[in-house]
């Protein structure tokens, strides 16, 4: 397991925990970042932040620091 952050482009995962304290929490759930969605990260800045993902059927970019507090579980791991 491991965080959103960390996924490299082109690759997909599952999400399997949304962390984070009360707005950014609800913020990150509002836009879809629902535990068991799949999510695959499409493109990172240049400088690395911010990233954007495939989720649900539409592109999403993110802060690198809101990415952190999603845990995903990678294709093809248990």
């Amino acid at each position: 397991m491991t965080t959103l952050d960390k996924l490299p482009v082109g690759k997909r995962g599952t999400i399997t925990q949304v962390d984070g304290e009360g707005p950014l929490r609800c913020r990150l759930l509002d836009m879809g970042l629902i535990p068991g969605t799949e999510v695959l990260v499409q493109k990172v800045a240049p400088m690395g932040d911010p990233i954007e993902i495939h989720i649900r059927g539409y592109e999403l970019t993110i802060r690198l620091e809101d990415a952190r507090e999603i845990h995903i579980s990678e294709e093809g791991r248990a």
